[in-house]
């Protein structure tokens, strides 16, 4: 029992930190049948979909955003694919298993039961609070970064029918997000090495702006490359592969850039009416906010003064020359798949 706790408070304290779990899936169940997509269906008929992406990569600014669409709710963070104990630990022990798949259990049509109870619980959640709110197309946003591809997989074994959306950031500005996120919000996890760049951030942040001091440890920017560049990698990857047309892609930048159109773009993708009167407006009206940006300010003024929150090229002050050539020796080239340069020369 002590070494299971163990395990997992540095399984915590590693998220917190770094944002990275191991890729690692202890049980595994059978995919969900299309006989039993069509029966959950009759019980749970609205339209489903998950908002993926690298944490802090926009998933909070996109749901703000997409659920002002009358037709579409969308609530945070259930995790049931994309962060440990997963949807799947309702069913993974042994004898719940045995239980489900057991012959003299004349329910289970004499196969593992477990798929449709995952995909029962989950669509109950979801539909309870969507049904409430008189929205007939509801999802979940769920930062990815712990499980990259994967989550996409254990996604379409219980959802082959729901829609995926995959919101990538500049994979610069968002480890640079990421760390003054830990900075404020995980503290107690730095090493005293974290804990001194953040002291003198506070004390004299000029430096740090001017890119002559880092924000990094170089363990630091390392996992941070490496952990963006699989997440953009794979996810897209395998949501390609499984989703096909179902899967939407689309760039923070663009998405700030722009909004009314990406917002088109996603409300069609998503069986919803894009031309609804009123949209451009409350687009605009909620844009104006910036809910994360009067939390931070509120939880650590003096950290977060010097930054322009969610400003896109940050990392052009912040990163330093070793930083630049860490960053691109582990991700330039996915920087280059999405569009974010053209070659290495940045």
């Amino acid at each position: 029992m002590l070494a299971s706790l163990g395990r997992r408070l540095a399984l915590a304290a590693r998220v917190l930190v770094n944002g990275q779990a191991p890729s690692v899936i202890e049980t595994d169940i059978p995919a969900i049948t299309p006989q039993e997509v069509a029966e959950a269906k009759d019980f749970f008929p609205l339209e489903k979909f998950f908002i993926f992406g690298h944490a802090r990569s926009g998933t909070t600014l996109l749901v703000r955003l997409v659920r002002l669409h009358p037709q579409v709710y969308c609530n945070y963070q259930a995790h049931f694919f994309t962060r440990p104990p997963l949807l799947q630990s309702l069913v993974s022990d042994p004898q719940v298993r045995a239980w489900l798949g057991r012959r003299s259990n004349r329910w289970n049509r004499g196969k593992d039961l477990s798929p449709a109870v995952l995909r029962a619980v989950a669509d109950f959640i979801l539909e309870r609070d969507a049904r409430r709110e008189g929205k007939t197309i509801v999802g979940d946003k769920s930062p990815s970064s712990l499980l990259n591809g994967e989550a996409v997989r254990l996604m379409h074994k219980v959802y082959p029918d729901a829609s995926l959306v995959y919101i990538v950031r500049d994979g610069r500005d968002t480890v640079v997000s990421h760390r003054f996120q830990t900075f404020i919000d995980a503290s107690q996890h730095l090493s005293s090495e974290d804990l001194h760049i953040r002291e003198a951030f506070i004390r004299n942040p000029e430096p740090f702006l001017r890119g002559e001091q880092s924000i990094f440890t170089e363990k630091a920017i390392r996992w941070g490359a490496e952990g963006w560049a699989k997440n953009a990698s794979e996810s897209d990857a395998m949501a390609r592969d499984l989703y096909a047309d179902r899967y939407l892609s689309l760039r923070y930048d663009h998405l700030l850039a722009q909004p009314p159109v990406e917002m088109h773009r996603v409300w069609a993708f998503l069986g919803a009416d894009p031309n609804l009167a009123g949209l451009p407006q409350a687009l605009e009206a909620e844009l104006a906010r910036n809910p994360d940006a009067d939390w931070q300010r509120q939880k650590a003024g003096r950290l977060v003064e010097p930054l322009e929150k969610g400003k896109q090229g940050s990392w052009r002050q912040l990163f330093t020359s070793r930083d630049r050539e860490i960053f691109k020796s582990i991700a330039g080239q996915t920087l280059i798949d999405w569009g974010f340069e053209q070659n290495l020369t940045w």
